[in-house]
């Protein structure tokens, strides 16, 4: 019987991200191209990119998916099976698909297309992911907001693979579901144009603070829970990203996925150095493991900043008008920033 293996799935808004995560250990990557994709802000890939990465994937055994996760217009949708014909030539592993009419439409046209239920499609159940399976999807990104017990039910009750985030931001709302951002400034999230107005500081009862903002999720101390409930596919948020950071915690997951399908649950630990990192990397007032184990609470959310917080860096020990003298608390290289606030006199 053939070993179970963990899919580590990255994100690519650019080229140079997908070359990161695949020199990086990702087992695939997840790419937009120039239309219909969630994120129309990202570099993103010209086909011609497109149909350059696939091939290069293949040729390392690695897989590429293509976004096509928004919801298309009667006009647009015409031009869906010229805009995929190359691509799926070319050997596209996977769509992954929002709009019931694209997936309609290329169960139609490339039947031996591979369908991703994206997590825009909001299945929170195993009876929607059941129905899913019999239009024709292999693999459901099930709602960000589900729990690890409700994950593994979808799993049980179905014979769908599933595909879970396990890192990266992580929105208010329900995935597809948020319309504030079209309300206030016109720019829809199911057209791939979301403002993030859940970032902006909101006034209540006169203290303004970042009250829609949640932490980035990181779930490295969880791998053992999150295998145990079937998931085949660990699926890293950040096609906005740079490949820097693409890298890294593709790596990181990796790193650690491999040592725990090699030596099981026992003895499975992360070091601090490594949480360190990913911290450094990117966190929002730190880190919360998202709504695996909780339903919800004030802890998954940065209140006070709504972008990168870094870690401690200096300890201020004595202030003297513009000259500041304290005790470095890790690495400091040329062009790192620091940010100091607070009193010291």
């Amino acid at each position: 019987m053939e070993k179970r293996r963990i899919e580590i799935l990255a994100p690519a808004g650019s080229y140079a991200s997908f070359k990161a995560a695949i020199n990086a250990g990702a087992d695939a990557v997840y790419a937009g191209g120039p239309k219909f994709g969630a994120r129309a802000y990202a570099d993103n890939f010209t086909k011609e990119e497109l149909i350059e990465a696939i091939k290069e994937a293949h040729i390392y055994g690695r897989k590429l998916y293509l976004t096509v996760n928004t919801l298309l217009k009667n006009n647009e949708i015409s031009e869906l099976p010229e805009y995929l014909s190359p691509l799926y030539e070319a050997g596209l592993d996977a769509v992954i698909v929002q709009d019931i009419g694209v997936l309609e439409l290329v169960r139609e046209y490339f039947p031996k297309m591979d369908i991703h239920a994206s997590t825009q499609m909001t299945i929170t159940g195993y009876r929607g992911a059941a129905f899913m399976e019999g239009q024709g999807i292999s693999r459901v990104v099930p709602a960000r907001e589900l729990s690890l017990e409700e994950v593994r039910m979808i799993k049980e009750k179905t014979g769908l693979e599933i595909e879970c985030f396990v890192h990266g931001a992580l929105c208010y709302c329900y995935s597809g579901q948020c319309l504030l951002s079209s309300m206030i400034g016109g720019r829809s999230g199911n057209r791939g144009q979301c403002a993030q107005p859940c970032r902006l500081p909101y006034t209540v009862e006169g203290e303004k603070k970042y009250y829609l903002s949640p932490k980035d999720i990181c779930t490295l101390d969880l791998i053992p829970e999150l295998a145990e409930a079937g998931i085949d596919s660990f699926k890293i948020e950040g096609r906005m990203k740079k490949p820097e950071y693409v890298a890294a915690v593709t790596a990181m997951y990796r790193k650690y996925t491999d040592l725990y399908m090699q030596n099981g649950k026992k003895g499975y630990k992360v070091s601090s150095e490594d949480k360190r990192i990913l911290m450094d990397l990117y966190n929002r007032g730190g880190f919360s493991a998202g709504y695996y184990r909780q339903h919800n609470g004030q802890n998954m959310i940065a209140s006070d900043r709504p972008n990168h917080a870094g870690v401690p860096a200096v300890k201020v020990e004595s202030q003297k008008g513009r000259l500041i003298k304290g005790k470095i608390l890790t690495d400091l290289h040329v062009g790192d920033v620091l940010d100091i606030s607070g009193s010291y006199t």
